[in-house]
């Protein structure tokens, strides 16, 4: 894939190895990484033709600017919640994005955001739901984790508690985007149904493994376009589209949020990789290879594409090991480490030179 160093402006940007995402696994060194991170900024129908030169140079940018947060978090010993929070709110402050300032309009031109963030360490959770005056709804999900006995919180109590925690908010203006309300009225124009929506997957999230060995993961979105009735997709649903567990590793997803809901995908692949590490017990545990980890995960949106879902997943493995699957024509994506590996990529197809014996998913 094109691979991306920037330099102190972040401004210069270099081409390196290919990669596929469907396949992207760190290199089975047989130890665990120090840290290692990987973002997601949606998937979808993203395919070469159909992305300009300057567009794709503007997400790859966004991606780059996102992953070197996080990876300056724990590459001086920050947390992996900190980290994960880190590179989603400037992927929400980026209105590329499905979420935050670039959330896509519901039926009736109104901007309805969701997020959750879930702590590998202890299985604390927080998640909001169509709350649509605040700026980064990832803070405020970690601060119903963090400030509350709840885990999740939507609509206008979550605004309430929002304001009572000091949570900054925005008006509505800051995330009114021209292309969103353009794709709006084009899905009206075009569309005789109300459940026959624009499926663009822009939702965006983080997953990381800290150097202490904890994992953490965090999902955002602005949910779908010419959403209807409060719809709520899997973004903010722990075990759905979020989750992490020491155990097993750290799941962000993206995609069509009712299939991710009715597989539980983000538990789902938490559960196989921790069954596989402790087998019937919690006496013995097993090493889980990049390759496993790769299979269970590409087994379970095998299953969403099974029920017609579309999407993908970022996630990473308590050895260290970064992952992506998805099975649709690209997803935004990245991902970097202790070891040194930092990369983003855009399109399905697009491999490291060293995994160029990988079949493909």
């Amino acid at each position: 894939m094109k691979r991306m160093v920037f330099a102190a402006a972040l401004a210069a940007f270099c081409l390196a190895n290919p990669l596929k995402a469907q396949e992207a696994a760190l290199p089975d060194t047989g130890r665990q990484a120090n840290w290692s991170i990987a973002i997601h900024g949606g998937a979808g129908t993203i395919v070469r033709d159909r992305l300009t030169e300057e567009r794709r140079v503007q997400y790859e940018q966004a991606l780059q600017i996102a992953l070197d947060a996080g990876s300056e978090v724990l590459s001086q010993g920050g947390s992996a919640v900190e980290a994960v929070k880190a590179a989603v709110v400037l992927l929400e402050d980026n209105p590329l994005f499905n979420a935050g300032r670039g959330s896509v309009y519901t039926w009736d031109a109104t901007i309805e955001m969701d997020a959750s963030i879930m702590d590998g360490r202890d299985r604390s959770a927080g998640a909001v739901a169509s709350v649509d005056t605040i700026r980064n709804p990832i803070l405020l999900a970690d601060e119903v984790r963090t400030q509350s006995e709840h885990v999740f919180l939507a609509g206008d109590g979550a605004e309430q508690f929002a304001q009572a925690r000091g949570i900054e908010t925005a008006p509505a203006d800051y995330f009114e985007t021209e292309g969103r309300r353009e794709s709006l009225e084009r899905l009206k124009a075009e569309k005789t149904s109300s459940i026959e929506v624009d499926y663009k997957f822009g939702t965006v999230g983080a997953v990381a493994l800290d150097q202490n060995g904890d994992l953490a993961a965090a999902t955002s979105t602005g949910g779908m376009t010419g959403k209807r009735w409060g719809r709520v997709g899997d973004s903010p649903v722990i075990g759905a589209g979020t989750y992490a567990d020491n155990r097993s590793c750290a799941v962000s997803a993206t995609g069509w949020g009712e299939y991710f809901i009715r597989v539980g995908v983000a538990h789902e692949i938490c559960t196989r990789i921790r069954l596989q590490r402790y087998g019937a017990g919690n006496d013995t545990v097993t090493s889980v290879s990049v390759d496993q980890a790769q299979a269970i995960a590409d087994d379970v949106m095998a299953e969403v594409k099974n029920l017609g879902g579309d999407g993908g997943t970022i996630l990473v493995t308590s050895n260290g090991d970064a992952l992506y699957s998805f099975n649709t024509a690209g997803m935004y994506r990245g991902r970097a480490n202790s070891d040194g590996m930092n990369e983003v990529a855009i399109f399905g197809g697009e491999r490291q030179a060293d995994e160029s014996n990988t079949p493909d998913h």
